[in-house]
C-alpha cells in the first residue's frame, strides 16, 4: 500500500509585501508635508522681503516728512502773524484771513509766537 503523503500547499507570505505597502502609504504623507514645509518656506522668505521694502521706503519718507513739519510750522507763523495784521486793523489782513475762514481754515493768534498755533478745518453744511 502506497502510503500517501498529504502534503499541503505552502502559502507563502511574502514578507516584503507588508513592509512594500507601509512605505507606499507613507509616501502621499511625506510628499504632503514636504510640500508644505517647502511653502511654509517660501511665503516666510517673500514676507522677509516685503518687510525689508517697507523699511526701506520708510527710511525714504523721513526726509519728506520733517520737511513738511518744517513747513507747516512756518505757514502756522505766517497765520499767527496775519492774524495779529487783522487784529491791529488792517485792511489786506483782515480780508485774507476772512477769506480763509470762509474756505474752513480756522485758526487762533496767541500771545507767544514761539508756540505752535492750533489751526483747525471747520466743517460747513452745504446750503
Amino acid at each position: 500500500m502506497e502510503e500517501e503523503t498529504h502534503v499541503e500547499p505552502e502559502f507563502e507570505t511574502a514578507p516584503e509585501a507588508i513592509p512594500a505597502e507601509k512605505a507606499s502609504s507613507n509616501l502621499p504623507l511625506i510628499i504632503t508635508l514636504l510640500s508644505l514645509i517647502i511653502w511654509f518656506g517660501f511665503q516666510t522668505l517673500q514676507l522677509a522681503r516685503e518687510r525689508s521694502n517697507l523699511t526701506f521706503v520708510k527710511a525714504n519718507q523721513e526726509s519728506p516728512i520733517q520737511e513738511s513739519q518744517k513747513v507747516q510750522t512756518q505757514f502756522q507763523s505766517v497765520l499767527a502773524k496775519l492774524s495779529e495784521l487783522a487784529n491791529q486793523g488792517h485792511a489786506g489782513a483782515k480780508m485774507v484771513v476772512d477769506s480763509l475762514q470762509r474756505q474752513g481754515l480756522s485758526f487762533k493768534a496767541e500771545a507767544k509766537p514761539d508756540i505752535k498755533k492750533e489751526i483747525k478745518p471747520e466743517t460747513k453744511a452745504i446750503k
